[in-house]
């Protein structure tokens, strides 16, 4: 039986992900996954790689492969661990073949002086800071940092994504932590 667009919505996204085995990429059920993901797909993909071009490249690879491997999705996660781990990998991937780091958007192309530095470039400034100060460690300790205090994801779900236990998943974040604490010492880490 196929499902309407609006039928899907009642769906949870294991049953939705289920629905899609049996359509193509411009079936309800696969419209349905992208657009509950693809938001969320950027913006994990925005903080791994860097800047917004990049991104979308790496968000549009990563929705391709969703729709490619819909069938190796074996349920033993929720939908949304599954999507993250392809999302980190690839864009894993995608720095690494690059074989340089991924240029930065720079959020301060006029620098003001000190006296007129408003809290947003003074936000932004720090950004641009810690995201250079995460650029010194290794992918997947880089990765593991920004899904674990950016994107809020528990230790079960970094586990699953890495395909590590959790108490690695708890010892390599502390390392990455203790890593950059003895990089930046002046840094609140």
């Amino acid at each position: 039986m196929v499902m309407t667009l609006e039928e899907t919505g009642e769906l949870t996204d294991e049953q939705l992900a289920s629905q899609t085995l049996s359509e193509r990429s411009d079936g309800p059920a696969f419209v349905a996954i992208v657009d509950r993901f693809r938001e969320r797909v950027w913006r994990v993909c925005f903080r791994l790689m860097g800047n917004a071009e990049d991104a979308s490249d790496a968000a549009q690879e990563v929705l391709l492969r969703m729709f490619l491997h819909r069938d190796r999705f074996q349920g033993r996660s929720k939908y949304s661990t599954w999507v993250h781990g392809i999302a980190v990998n690839t864009c894993l991937t995608l720095r690494r073949s690059r074989g340089r780091r991924i240029r930065r958007e720079s959020a301060l192309s006029d620098k003001s002086s000190p006296d007129t530095t408003t809290s947003a470039q003074r936000s932004s400034e720090l950004a641009v800071d810690l995201m250079q100060m995460l650029d010194t460690l290794d992918e997947t300790d880089r990765a593991l940092l920004i899904l674990k205090y950016a994107e809020e994801q528990s230790y079960e779900e970094l586990a699953e994504t890495f395909g590590l236990s959790i108490s690695a998943c708890k010892m390599r974040v502390s390392r990455a932590r203790d890593k950059l604490k003895q990089r930046y010492p002046e840094a609140s880490c």
